[in-house]
């Protein structure tokens, strides 16, 4: 029982988290009215028919900004410094290189002297 609540509470989590846009949209037809005539920047100008978008845009930039700040945020959560505590063992040796016999496999070219192909001339 448990974990099913758990598991529909993530869900749900996972869904607020994608569909905020949409849920500022929602809110924002569900409250079309009030938002025209007490948030809207342009309630005293009416011949710009604004009618609360101004307020909608404002918000939907304020989510899209949480979400980049978010997104930084976890990008910054990533980041771990490893620390190394063992002596650093160094090695050197005499013979770095060794020196390996390829097999000489040449393409023997043919040694005739055969004429270029000339397309025919026109007349």
């Amino acid at each position: 029982m448990l974990q099913r609540i758990t598991a529909y509470l993530l869900i749900v989590a996972l869904v607020s988290a994608n569909f905020s846009r949409f849920f500022i949209y929602a809110g924002f037809e569900l409250n079309r009215n009030y938002i025209a005539t007490k948030l809207c920047e342009n309630r005293n100008k009416p011949q710009l028919h604004c009618n609360g978008k101004c307020y909608f845009m404002k918000k939907l930039k304020q989510a899209e900004e949480n979400k980049s700040t978010e997104e930084r945020q976890a990008q910054k959560n990533l980041f771990q410094e490893a620390f190394y505590n063992q002596a650093n063992k160094v090695t050197f040796y005499n013979v770095l290189l060794s020196v390996t016999k390829v097999p000489n496999h040449r393409i023997a070219l043919p040694q005739q002297i055969r004429d270029i192909y000339q397309p025919p001339r026109l007349a």
